[in-house]
């Protein structure tokens, strides 16, 4: 269906909101919804919220990942007909984490919910759990496949990815100070003035954002589960891959460090340790093929450069990904930065040397 087919389907399924009056205008509920590539999903999503948010004021927030898909022109077609719907473009950055605390951050609704738009969470919770946190009984309200026992948690999830989430899940509870039965849920509701005051603590990257809040969180938080069924996916593809689980692991690592650590920061020195692997490897190739010590040092400096930088680029900063020429460029200028970081450890080398023999080791 074209955009324009898509946006009449939209003004017929959503009705302009009219603008309210009065000091207190504003949303009680933003519903943030991170969002790459779910053109097929997003106007159904607006019209499941109308229906199960009918006489809530509120407002969805659609955070998009600069789809390539569409799902941005067809929100924008949208917001035009309806003020409840607003769309942030981001650029040069990916990551659900990211795009949640950004689209908290820019409500100033005092409760928000966090969902996501392949249809997968059941939108008919969301006045219940807001009637909870409105009533002051609890600080955060989970969507849990979990709790009791009688949500259905493998409706959208192969075996794989429910056995995965049931060992993060454990794991997670190591860590965090409030119990949760489903840490890894991305379908909750929150106080927004929580959000903001652990916003500077919570990591951009990776998917699991709810257990970065708890786990952020210095005191333990108010916390209501809601179990539910987790449907299966209609429409697209899931974003989850095996970077979610360096993402997780990253995570675990930075609240365990007391955020000494960070996620990013671990990948860039696991990917330099395996560097160094390369590097010993390439140079032992070269001396028992009799290269001469220099040819060979040279050959496994360019070669472990070129592999830091495709991991890196490829992983660890993959929110900031480089394509086409941006790589080459890129990779010229790793190379030249890590040139100079290389002669600043030779420079190193040469000061301990002339410095420890005249004080460490000096003639008595």
């Amino acid at each position: 269906m074209a955009l324009d087919q898509r946006a009449d389907v939209a003004s017929k399924a959503t009705p302009p909101v009219a603008p309210s009056q009065g000091p207190d205008y504003g949303a009680s509920l933003t519903v943030v919804v991170p969002t790459l590539n779910e053109r097929a999903n997003v106007l159904a999503l607006v019209e499941r919220l109308h229906l199960a948010l009918d006489g809530i004021d509120w407002e969805a927030v659609f955070v998009d990942d600069d789809s390539g898909d569409g799902t941005r022109e067809v929100l924008r077609q949208v917001a035009r007909r309806d003020r409840r719907v607003r769309c942030i473009r981001r650029l040069h950055r990916r990551g659900l984490a990211g795009a949640c605390i950004e689209g908290i951050l820019s409500s100033s609704a005092p409760i928000v919910a966090v969902m996501d738009a392949d249809l997968q969470h059941d939108e008919t919770l969301l006045p219940a759990i807001f009637a909870v946190l409105e009533a002051d009984e609890a600080d955060l309200v989970v969507a849990s496949r979990y709790a009791g026992g009688s949500a259905d948690a493998s409706g959208g999830l192969t075996t794989g990815r429910l056995w995965g989430s049931l060992l993060a899940t454990r794991i997670a509870g190591l860590i965090m100070k409030t119990p949760l039965s489903d840490p890894m849920s991305g379908f909750f509701m929150i106080r927004r003035e929580i959000v903001e005051s652990l916003a500077p603590k919570l990591s951009e990257h990776g998917f699991k954002i709810l257990f970065d809040i708890v786990a952020s969180s210095p005191e333990p938080l108010r916390v209501r589960e809601v179990p539910y069924a987790f449907r299966p996916r209609l429409a697209g593809e899931s974003k989850l891959d095996g970077n979610v689980v360096l993402d997780y692991l990253g995570l675990l690592v930075a609240k365990l460090s007391g955020g000494v650590i960070s996620p990013r920061l671990l990948g860039f020195g696991l990917v330099g340790s395996a560097g160094v692997a390369v590097h010993l490897t390439i140079l032992r190739m070269a001396i028992v093929s009799g290269i001469p010590f220099l040819g060979g040092q040279a050959a496994a400096m360019t070669t472990a450069m070129v592999f830091n930088y495709t991991l890196n680029n490829a992983f660890t900063f993959r929110d900031r990904r480089r394509r086409g020429w941006r790589f080459l460029t890129g990779l010229a200028a790793f190379c030249g930065l890590c040139s100079v970081g290389l002669a600043g450890a030779a420079l190193g080398a040469v000061w301990n040397y002339v410095t420890n023999p005249a004080i460490t080791w000096r003639a008595s």
